[in-house]
């Protein structure tokens, strides 16, 4: 119950900051700023889900990792790995817009900026270093049988 109303309040939080503001100040044009500066501030939280989403439907393209990758990457490491790559990124993207969502509409703003300023950055961060570690030492036992 606590849980529904807390929601509720949040769907409703710039209605209710209009409607106060105005009856305190008898300011039309205070009251909408007080209620857009809410409603951006919602928007702000539920943003990144959007660009996670549309970047992750960007790289769901077969391949689209090929054309990032230096000369030497593309003829050592197996084109169906670096395929099955891109489409992990697609998957990490998707998994932190949905926790963002989630975190954005359940938890409290403090925690959010954690999460997207730490969380959704050292995930990337990570990912990117287990690709590149997994990357490089193919290609270092490529080039050590090469030069048997």
């Amino acid at each position: 119950m606590k849980q529904a109303l807390r929601q509720l309040l949040s769907d409703f939080l710039s209605a209710i900051l209009f409607l106060v503001v105005y009856v305190v100040s008898g300011s039309l044009f205070a009251a909408a700023g007080i209620a857009v500066a809410a409603g951006l501030t919602r928007f702000m939280m539920i943003k990144p889900t959007i660009v996670h989403f549309a970047v992750a439907t960007v790289m769901l393209r077969r391949g689209w990792m090929l054309r990032y990758l230096p000369e030497i990457v593309l003829r050592n490491v197996p084109e169906p790995m670096i395929v099955a790559a891109g489409y992990a990124w697609a998957a990490l993207l998707a998994a932190l817009g949905l926790a963002n969502l989630f975190i954005a509409l359940r938890l409290d703003f403090t925690t959010w900026a954690w999460f997207i300023s730490l969380g959704s950055v050292g995930a990337k961060l990570a990912a990117f270093a287990l690709q590149y570690g997994i990357f490089r030492a193919i290609v270092r036992q490529r080039l050590a049988q090469s030069a048997i």
